[in-house]
């Protein structure tokens, strides 16, 4: 038999203690949960005593309810009642928060601290979170009509040719009308020559007080832009996700107007969710000072101006006309305002956007400007017993200040609720706005099904090979 120095025997004792220690993490089945958040800030306690009153009158089993860095977290044994228990605490919460699907990791706390982690797996075998996006193609047809109704107005202002009113008309149409059939028959034959509209299909309407021309869009040319719609919103799903830091995403075209999104080992869901479907974006307008926003309010809205409302409900008089929107923006990051203390987001323009922040800027010099938060939100509301999604387009003014001097492409915003909005919204301008609004339509986690049996085996295998090189060794 072998003999050896004492300190290999100890060596061979450490290594082995090391690698069961960080190996055990691996051992601890994650827990299937739900993740629930609030839009804005909250009382986190009464929160949570709701989510047991809700918990506790349904009658579901329960595991947990836990005050997270990411929120509250409710642990369930099963996906199945993970899933009556997201709609049941949906429906109890209300408007104003997220309910989000999760697996919780059961790793103990002293090991954690430790740095034992489990080992990143792939979906099939980790497991993790899935989601089917309905890309709102209502909204892309509509974006393309009202960049037609704008288009025309401007072509036939500079051709100088006269028109009575260029309006939407039933299905995706559009009437131009003119005081004289003469008028329509020129401005016909220049809409047809036109390179940028030959996507557009032409009808003279006989008959009414005016020479009406019936404009629709091309069936190939929609199908044309919904797809690019599509498109422009998958790569700005993976900026997203990127941001997020998921490793190995799968994000694919299913069909003509759904995407899939697949993100595996993912910890946040609810994070994840928001970000995923959030559409917020910010732009910049000068405040009208000289017209009274209470006679605006009594309804003499001054041509130019619109009514917004700040964050605490009070109203305030707006131009219409944008300095520059998010679409803009080429960089942003969330950081701290070094005067107030308080969350802001660092903004960089492109050239276009800086120039012409910084031309109305300097024009401005003394006047108010506005930051105007823009973001689309679906409500669930019931029409003749059914559960109908209606969306909204949701604009609040976050801040307003003088302009002290003249701004170019990079600056400041701030009057942003939290450190955590800051951050989503530094995050969705750096990453794209969606050309169009997704629904998020099936969420449901992934739990690693298909490689459970290899997860087994291997198990089984390294606990086998194991035991028989630690007989070996010391038989040895």
């Amino acid at each position: 038999m072998n003999h050896y120095p004492a300190w290999k025997y100890l060596l061979v004792g450490a290594v082995l203690v090391f690698a069961v220690l960080y190996a055990l993490p691996n051992v601890y089945v994650k827990d299937y949960a739900i993740q629930v958040s609030a839009e804005r800030q909250i009382d986190e306690d009464g929160l949570g005593e709701k989510l047991n009153s809700l918990l506790a009158e349904s009658g579901l089993p329960y595991k947990s309810v836990e005050l997270t860095d990411f929120g509250w977290l409710v642990r369930f044994s099963d996906d199945e009642v993970q899933s009556k228990a997201q709609e049941i605490l949906k429906e109890g919460l209300g408007r104003g928060y997220t309910t989000a699907l999760n697996l919780a990791a059961t790793t103990p706390a002293w090991l954690r601290g430790l740095g034992g982690e489990p080992m990143n797996l792939g979906l099939d075998l980790r497991g993790g979170v899935h989601f089917l996006l309905q890309v709102d193609m209502e909204t892309a047809e509509k974006q393309v009509q009202n960049a037609n109704i704008k288009g025309l107005r401007t072509y036939l202002r500079g051709e100088k040719i006269r028109y009575l009113s260029i309006v939407e008309g039933p299905s995706n149409t559009i009437l131009i009308k003119f005081r004289s059939a003469e008028d329509r028959t020129i401005a016909r034959e220049l809409i047809y020559n036109e390179a940028d509209y030959r996507s557009l299909n032409l009808q003279e309407i006989e008959g009414g007080k005016s020479a009406t021309l019936e404009v629709t869009i091309k069936e190939s040319a929609l199908k044309e832009k919904r797809d690019f719609a599509l498109k422009q919103n998958i790569t700005t799903l993976r900026n997203r996700v990127n941001e997020l830091g998921v490793a190995e995403p799968i994000i694919q075209q299913q069909g003509t107007d759904r995407i899939v999104v697949q993100l595996p080992g993912v910890q946040d869901t609810a994070r994840a969710k928001e970000i995923l479907g959030a559409t917020a974006t910010i732009d910049f307008r000068l405040v009208d000072f000289k017209n009274n926003v209470q006679d605006a309010l009594t309804g003499k809205i001054p041509l130019g101006s619109r009514i917004f409302r700040e964050r605490n409900g009070s109203p305030i008089l707006l131009l219409k006309d944008e300095i520059t929107t998010g679409d803009s923006i080429l960089d942003a990051a969330s950081t701290i305002d070094q005067q107030t203390g308080s969350p802001s987001v660092s903004i960089r323009l492109d050239d276009p956007g800086a120039k012409r922040m910084l031309a109305v800027t300097r024009e401005n010099i003394g006047k108010p400007m506005a930051v105007v938060f823009k973001e689309t939100k679906t409500d669930i509301v019931v029409i003749d017993g059914e559960e109908v999604k209606k969306k909204r387009l949701s604009e609040e003014v976050i801040n307003v200040a003088t302009i002290r001097d003249q701004l170019s492409a990079s600056f400041q915003i701030t009057g942003l609720d939290s450190t955590e909005e800051a951050r989503d919204l530094a995050l969705l301008l750096r990453a794209g706005a969606l050309k169009v609004p997704i629904d998020i339509i099936e969420e449901r986690t992934i739990g690693p099904s298909m490689g459970k049996e290899n997860i087994e085996k291997g198990t089984y295998s390294v606990a086998i090979g194991f035991i028989f090189v630690l007989v070996f060794m010391v038989i040895w």
